[in-house]
């Protein structure tokens, strides 16, 4: 990181702590990006699951030879937060998790810790109707609609055979399920681990365009 600002313009601020009053800072509000049409560009990255032990410098290590140039990694993806935009790890999930959600524990007619009481199946983060399609090709549709809880309620779990004019059948089956808080936090956690990594032959010219581009 501390090579990546090495690279800012300096500017002049007021500083009452110096002897004259003013002092030259880093500005880190300088701001660099990607053209839409190279993030559109199929052809010019590919797709990346991040695992649990990596870091923005990890895989900038592994697949661009240098940790410094994990500043690539972030900003290819709008991540602005590396530390809550990235996935958390699991010990670190079960903590913000816990700590998230503690007030609610508390309340609780019996006192629970935020993570038991997240993960109570008493307390749902949304509720869905699940309507399951099976065609004449043996190819299965599930469309999952989220209801409010009265609708949940009335919902009738039931399996149907509808024939069709030709004599064929499908299959219905409609069930429903409830979403906790604790399976909403980990469905948000999950969706951040795939991420897009620009292939190492943009990389030269990237840091180039940076340089200039972050000094102008």
């Amino acid at each position: 990181m501390a090579k990546y600002f090495n690279y800012f313009p300096k500017t002049i601020y007021s500083n009452s702590d110096t002897s004259n009053g003013l002092d030259s800072v880093t500005n880190i509000i300088a701001r660099f990006g990607f053209e839409q049409s190279l993030k559109n560009n199929s052809s010019a990255f590919y797709k990346y699951q991040i695992q649990e032990s990596d870091t923005p410098e990890i895989i900038a290590y592994k697949y661009y030879g240098s940790a410094e140039r994990h500043w690539i990694v972030l900003l290819f993806n709008d991540i602005v937060d590396p530390q809550f935009d990235w996935p958390l790890k699991y010990d670190t999930f079960i903590e913000f998790v816990g700590a998230k959600y503690a007030a609610n524990g508390a309340a609780n007619t019996t006192v629970q810790s935020g993570l038991a009481w997240a993960m109570s199946t008493n307390n749902v983060q949304a509720y869905y109707k699940i309507v399951t399609k099976t065609d004449i090709d043996n190819v299965t549709l599930i469309e999952k609609i989220q209801v409010d809880a009265n609708t949940y309620a009335n919902v009738a779990t039931s399996s149907s055979t509808i024939t069709l004019q030709s004599g064929d059948t499908i299959t219905q089956t409609i069930t429903k399920s409830k979403k906790t808080y604790y399976d909403y936090e980990m469905e948000e956690n999950e969706s951040k681990r795939e991420i897009t990594l620009i292939k190492n032959n943009f990389i030269p010219q990237i840091e180039k365009e940076f340089k200039r581009i972050i000094n102008l």
